[in-house]
């Protein structure tokens, strides 16, 4: 007889450098494989059954990542020995520093990580070689895609997904009173349209294309456009919001991003000791983030 099974939320973060994305695939290491590795060691899964270990957003590799979820069918007496807090420090404690797993709960039988209530990502423009701030009209540019259209010239469209998205709202990302990017939330992304967003963002700035190409882009899907792909190490993932699991919210901790090099020509020597200083700046807040809306609730008896 099958003994009873218990399906699991779980979130993570983890830091894209490492990892040939998200998804498991042969002979790299992956997010997904991680996962898989510690808890087949914890003898919490047995060879045939990584399947049931599946993650919530796909990220590229190099993509950063402040909250991402997923999903694992486990035995019933298993989650019944243990607390959140326990399953929680066996499984951080045997993953690289560059996964953080958060937290885990008990969810329906049919509850499914991909239907989320919404994504939000920021993109760190101005790690972009030559951007430069454009003032108020980078709120016009961003307003271009907010909306729900058809993201066709957007993304990377893989056969037989819907092209039609939702995007609430796409907004300048501050820091320490400087804008720095933008956030971006909507309902579901396709393939790299976020990167592609960014791309076309960056084209805006330097007057390699218009406002009126973008919106022609977005209303003529069935003209083919591509406006390229931003890269993807200055891409964060920052959450992913479920109706059902609690949310914690931006907490926007204090930190510092260092303004690119403002000399009228700044070496090419410069610009790259300061991309490899803002890459570990991005690092080092996620690492901030992810301890607080890591916090686990406490019982003195039972931990």
């Amino acid at each position: 007889m099958m003994s009873e099974r218990v399906r699991l939320a779980f979130t993570i973060g983890y830091i894209g450098r490492h990892y040939h994305g998200s998804q498991i695939q042969p002979d790299v290491t992956t997010v997904q494989g991680e996962l898989i590795r510690v808890f087949r060691k914890l003898k919490w899964l047995d060879d045939n059954s990584g399947h049931n270990l599946v993650l919530s957003s796909r990220t590229d590799a190099g993509v950063n990542v402040r909250r991402n979820g997923g999903v694992v069918t486990l035995a019933r007496s298993l989650w019944d020995s243990l607390t959140e807090r326990k399953m929680v420090r066996a499984v951080d404690d045997r993953l690289p520093d560059s996964i953080a797993f958060l937290s885990v709960k008990e969810v329906n039988d049919d509850w499914n990580p991909r239907i989320a209530s919404n994504r939000v990502y920021r993109y760190r423009l101005e790690g972009m070689q030559g951007w430069q701030y454009p003032g108020e009209k980078f709120n016009n540019w961003l307003n271009l895609f907010v909306g729900t259209y058809d993201a066709t010239n957007f993304a990377r469209l893989e056969e037989g997904k819907n092209p039609i998205r939702k995007i609430f709202s796409c907004t300048p990302w501050v820091v320490n009173n400087r804008v720095v990017g933008f956030e971006i939330i909507g309902e579901a992304f396709l393939w790299n349209q976020v990167r592609r967003t960014a791309m076309a963002l960056y084209s805006l700035s330097n007057g390699t294309i218009t406002e009126q190409q973008v919106t022609d882009a977005k209303n003529r899907p069935e003209q083919p456009v591509d406006f390229g792909v931003a890269p993807p190490e200055w891409l964060i993932l920052w959450d992913v919001v479920w109706p059902d699991i609690e949310h914690s919210d931006s907490t926007d901790a204090s930190y510092c991003f260092t303004q690119p090099p403002q000399d009228d020509y700044a070496e090419r020597t410069m610009i790259a000791r300061w991309e490899s200083g803002s890459r570990l700046e991005m690092e080092s807040m996620l690492f901030h983030e992810w301890s607080i809306i890591g916090k686990l609730p406490y019982n003195p008896h039972n931990s």
